[in-house]
């Protein structure tokens, strides 16, 4: 039997932020089947070391740190003509390490996780390629272009240029290329010339155990207004934009209907910008937690105000599963089979967020049913075993059809 060589452009354990909780599941899911290798970046020492059971079960492991100072990347890119983004995780470390596993191991499947990853399979690779691009990051770059000005619209205009050539070559060569949702995998089939038989959309999912309100407590607050609540990685360009924009024209429309409303931002690393929003329109920055659960469990709503958004939006399922009511952007939406006004509520912009929330807040009754549709549509369709369920067939692996016809 045949082994997997997976590639992923982050250490896929524990699951706490978007990428890394697809990658996860799916690398786990593989695990279930065969033999898996992994090469992967960690950003840091205490990231490259820490255990896990994934990583003790696992045929073998090259964790490479990525270290690698953006100006370095952006020199190396525009010397080379490459996208920064490949020039950023550019590695020897993984490169040697895939030659040697694919010249020593019976390596039949390569699964990348992220384009970014594409770089390391070999030209001459004869086994089965899975590409999982997750969103069209081209398209992101294209967006920041159009929004920005300067050197840093002309930055992103070529990063988005160069991407989108990228990724219409890996999608030649891969057997599929997998995106997270309908929406995306449609504009990578405009985007590349590619049908559907190549492209398959494979959304999230949700530990549904894990997500389970019953298990946790809320935490202790000393005002006890009502909380609205943003979560996510805050050195992300579009949740800054996101919390910044929420918190200086949303909440003051707010608090004039609940002046003691508070807008909480959770999440690890908030940049600079985002550290000045502590106090203002009510706004606490909370940084990094140990279980985001509790406040999940703990805020009145769950705001998602993002204006650029790719793919599905991991901190809306949470939420959601965690039966709170979602105020949310149509970008932030995307990908989700939800009915606005009953397993959430869509915003148009941010004067009609600040409505949403307003009216959510006066009437508890619709929030909680809000909140209880959301809870039973996620534990209905969104478990990762149901989303997943059909990589086992894409990478060859214990499928009837597929057996039958290679007999």
């Amino acid at each position: 039997m045949g082994e997997i060589l997976f590639l992923t452009h982050r250490v896929p354990w524990p699951p706490n932020r978007g990428d890394k909780i697809r990658s996860h599941h799916i690398l786990r899911k593989l695990m279930e089947y065969r033999s898996v290798h992994l090469a992967c970046f960690a950003e840091d020492e205490a990231e490259a070391n820490e255990d896990s059971d994934i990583k003790s079960s696992l045929a073998s492991v090259q964790i490479a740190r990525r270290n690698k100072a953006n100006w370095q990347a952006g020199i190396e890119a525009l010397v080379s003509g490459r996208p920064v983004s490949l020039t950023s995780f550019e590695s020897t470390q993984i490169r040697d390490y895939v030659r040697t596993i694919l010249k020593t191991r019976p390596i039949d499947c390569i699964f990348v996780f992220s384009g970014q990853m594409a770089q390391f399979v070999p030209a001459n690779f004869s086994g089965r390629l899975i590409m999982d691009f997750v969103d069209v990051d081209s398209a992101k770059f294209e967006s920041y272009a159009e929004e920005g000005s300067g050197p840093m619209a002309w930055i992103n205009r070529r990063e988005g240029k160069l991407l989108r050539a990228f990724e219409k070559k890996v999608g030649a060569i891969a057997d599929y290329s997998l995106l997270v949702s309908e929406a995306e995998a449609q504009l990578f089939r405009g985007r590349s010339g590619l049908g559907d038989g190549k492209i398959k959309a494979v959304g999230n999912g949700i530990d549904l155990d894990f997500y389970d309100p019953t298990k946790v407590t809320t935490i202790e607050r000393r005002d006890k207004g009502p909380l609205i609540l943003f979560t996510g990685q805050m050195d992300y360009r579009p949740n800054v934009e996101a919390v910044i924009s929420f918190a200086t024209d949303a909440m003051p429309k707010i608090r004039e209907q609940h002046p003691d409303a508070q807008f909480a931002i959770v999440g690890r690393a908030p940049t600079a910008p985002v550290l000045k929003l502590d106090g203002v329109n009510g706004t606490i920055v909370i940084g990094s937690v140990d279980d985001i659960r509790s406040w999940l469990k703990t805020a009145d709503i769950v705001a998602a105000p993002l204006r650029i958004a790719r793919g599905i939006q991991n901190k809306v399922l949470e939420a959601m599963a965690m039966g709170k009511p979602v105020v949310a952007s149509a970008a932030a939406t995307q990908g989700i089979d939800a009915i606005d006004g009953q397993h959430l509520c869509v915003a148009d912009d941010v004067q009609h967020e600040a409505r949403l929330v307003s009216n959510l807040l006066a009437n508890s009754d619709k929030a909680k049913a809000l909140g209880e549709n959301a809870s039973a549509l996620i534990r209905s369709a969104y478990s990762w075993e149901s989303q997943l369920a059909a990589i086992a067939g894409l990478c060859c692996i214990d499928e009837p059809e597929f057996v039958e016809a290679a007999e």
